[in-house]
């Protein structure tokens, strides 16, 4: 099943009535239960290219279909409704809220998204427990380290069950510790089953998915599914081939 999939997506962005194209015409699909990395450098469109599919960032034509609907159609109010019901997103800067605690920042996406009270507090103490989170259950974001306060990030993200989570450079302002941390916990809810478009420059996160889209300019120039095997009795770990 598809759970993405754009048509001829372009954003174009005006600077003094310059038109500066971000994204150029991208055709992408991603089906269920994959992890899409999107790679390339500064500048070439990935962070808008993420932000467009999340309804952030309106484009500027072409189409962007979520889990069978059509949603670049779709009013603000709109695709707000759709982010709580089936998009979970990931920032770099963790966009945490300062006055709520870190159980309460779990908890909310659930609630908004109309999940009882009852079930929303179930799906927190489990993500909590699973990130390793529920002694920090009533801290507060300000007294997090950045890779716990990722980690909130992910739980929250996580805590509306997404058809499709949605990272942006979630290890980019973490140190390596932490950055392994993440890295394992992305891996675990990808062995779940969930459907992830994570947008890094790190090859070492860009190895943890399925396939990697390489932007330049805009335009996608390669899509490559990473093939995984097992050496012999022996050997140093996995190795990963990029075709």
């Amino acid at each position: 099943m598809t759970v993405l999939r754009t048509v001829n997506l372009v954003k174009i962005y005006q600077n003094k009535h310059v038109p500066v194209p971000a994204v150029r015409g991208v055709d992408l699909l991603v089906d269920e239960g994959e992890f899409v990395a999107v790679m390339g450098p500064s500048g070439s469109g990935k962070s808008t290219l993420l932000h467009m599919l999340g309804g952030l960032d309106i484009r500027t034509s072409g189409e962007i279909w979520l889990d069978g609907q059509r949603a670049d159609t779709l009013s603000e109010s709109a695709w707000a409704l759709l982010r709580r019901k089936k998009i979970g997103f990931v920032f770099q800067f963790f966009n945490l809220v300062a006055s709520m605690t870190v159980a309460d920042n779990v908890e909310l996406p659930a609630l908004l998204a109309g999940v009882s009270s009852k079930e929303a507090r179930a799906r927190r103490e489990y993500l909590l427990d699973a990130l390793s989170l529920t002694e920090r259950a009533d801290a507060a974001p300000a007294q997090l380290s950045g890779g716990e306060q990722q980690r909130v990030a992910l739980a929250r993200a996580l805590a509306n069950k997404p058809a499709l989570l949605l990272a942006d450079e979630p290890t980019g302002n973490l140190d390596s510790r932490n950055t392994r941390d993440v890295l394992r916990l992305l891996s675990e809810v990808h062995r779940d089953g969930q459907t992830i478009v994570l947008v890094t420059h790190d090859a070492r996160v860009a190895s943890l998915a399925d396939r990697v889209v390489s932007l330049l300019d805009g335009q996608i120039v390669d899509d490559g599914r990473i093939a995984r095997r097992r050496p012999g009795r022996g050997g140093a770990g996995e190795v990963i081939d990029l075709r």
